[in-house]
């Protein structure tokens, strides 16, 4: 019975896709890790620095500390916000790379599969002719 299973090629096939699948998993998981590790990074960034100016934001009592701290406020939001967009370019690219390892993995194993059981259709089509 085994023997049986060993030998059809539409099995061997779906064994592959089934290793295929848990493949693309893996590789899935890893980007999913990759792209919180980009975005807690970024994360973590952003609250230091916002941290640091609340604490001399704090400090303010008076008009001209606070005209004096305005700019480090601009820049501040200026700053977090060309990290989003960055961290947010890395994220993209990120998972387009796993996209593409995914769909290359399919497409390699879409082509062996055809291969194979184009070979067996050609054995099984002699056999039957002769």
């Amino acid at each position: 019975m085994s023997d049986l299973f060993a030998n059809n090629p539409f099995a061997s096939a779906a064994r592959q896709f089934a290793q295929s699948a848990l493949q693309a998993n893996t590789l899935a998981l890893q980007g999913f890790e990759r792209i919180i590790n980009l975005q807690l990074k970024s994360a973590e960034a952003g609250v230091k620095s916002s941290v640091a100016f609340l604490s001399e934001a704090s400090e303010v009592t008076d008009l001209d500390t606070a005209k004096a701290i305005w700019p480090k406020g601009v820049a501040l939001v200026k700053d977090s916000s060309e990290q989003i967009y960055s961290t947010n370019q890395e994220v993209l690219g990120q998972a387009l790379k796993t996209s593409e390892a995914i769909g290359q993995l399919f497409r390699n194993q879409f082509q062996a599969t055809n291969d194979s059981l184009t070979k067996a259709a050609a054995k099984a089509s002699k056999s039957a002719s002769a």
